[in-house]
């Protein structure tokens, strides 16, 4: 979207003049993985009886659409494994081409065997799928338990159905760091889009994140002293910088939080499985924008939004240096990937 493309009635704009196009959800805070990097092995996840609504999820993102969201993209948690969203993922793919742009799904691959026909046919047509190793026992490491070929499977199958596919590797020093290379060749085979993530200092998990983080600056000098890459300045609306890998179809994103602050451009607001909008990923301010639903319906949902981007701060405060506390409590899987 153009930067000079005028905005809509009651559009939103935080105190520093970016323009709020694109808001994430987090459909759920289960997940049918325990990725070590994002989650503790044990994990108590939100009660049933807290969690939003499908029906108070739609209301919540209409309302974002009406004021010039252009992106949504629903996540977890594993969205997938959410009763009944796929009725979630019809209604809002209906407003692709009337007021939003896209409608697009991160997912560990699970599931999308199952569901990725019906995903294109709502209307979405590019999914994120987070792949950390194509080794099997690797893989399994990583996620505590899971299956590798059930995940490539589930790629191939949301190919098959139409989805344009991009994989999210988190790069883990001495865990998978000599695997990047080796995941953006397969990438350029398959003509698929990678992008690369540094660990995020969110919620408490089981190991020192100190001992995993592996700054992306040194990977992108690794993979250019064999790939020419070339500067891509056409965006997807998040945080990744871009990079074209010269004679292929494939994008090189980098998500560097720690290394390349990327907050001056965020037009990125989170909704939370307990429908508490978070503003910036590494604070905790946040608006209840399910008890201004549930208490004050539309009306009370506006201001309540409205409050919450009025205070949106300017950059997240992470900190990865050995002995820091995470940024915030709560684990990505509440707030949304």
């Amino acid at each position: 979207m153009a930067a000079t493309e005028p905005l809509a009635p009651g559009a939103l704009v935080d105190g520093f003049g970016r323009a709020i196009r694109y808001l994430r959800v987090s459909v759920t805070d289960r997940c049918d993985l325990r990725c070590r990097y994002c989650m503790a092995e044990r994990m108590t996840f939100m009660p049933r009886s807290k969690v939003l609504a499908l029906e108070e999820i739609a209301i919540i993102a209409e309302r974002f659409i009406a004021r010039g969201v252009r992106k949504i993209r629903l996540s977890g948690g594993e969205p997938l494994v959410r009763r009944d969203v796929m009725e979630l993922v019809h209604r809002l793919g209906a407003h692709v081409g009337h007021g939003l742009d896209e409608l697009t799904m991160t997912t560990n691959g699970t599931r999308l065997a199952d569901h990725a026909p019906a995903l294109f046919g709502a209307g979405i047509r590019r999914i994120n799928v987070s792949l950390d190793s194509r080794d099997p026992d690797r893989f399994r490491f990583i996620t505590r338990h899971g299956d590798v070929a059930q995940v490539l499977g589930g790629i191939a199958t949301a190919r098959a159905a139409g989805l344009k596919v991009k994989i999210n590797m988190v790069a883990l020093k001495n865990l998978n760091e000599h695997e990047i290379p080796a995941m953006l060749d397969w990438c350029v085979s398959e003509g698929l889009d990678l992008t690369l993530i540094e660990t995020m200092p969110l919620g408490t998990i089981d190991e020192d994140r100190t001992d995993r983080f592996l700054p992306l600056t040194q990977v992108f000098d690794q993979l250019s002293a064999v790939h020419a890459l070339v500067r891509d300045m056409q965006g997807t609306g998040g945080p990744a910088r871009y990079w074209r890998v010269a004679g292929s179809d494939t994008r090189l994103g980098l998500i560097s939080p720690l290394t390349a602050n990327f907050c001056d451009g965020c037009n990125r607001v989170r909704l939370t499985t307990d429908g508490r909008l978070y503003s910036c990923l590494g604070h905790d301010d946040q608006a209840n924008l399910k008890g201004a639903l549930r208490s004050g319906g539309v009306v009370a949902l506006d201001s309540a939004i409205d409050a919450a981007i009025a205070t949106k701060p300017r950059r997240h405060d992470f900190n990865i240096a050995p002995g820091a506390t995470p940024a915030v409590s709560r684990h990505m899987s509440v707030t949304g990937g």
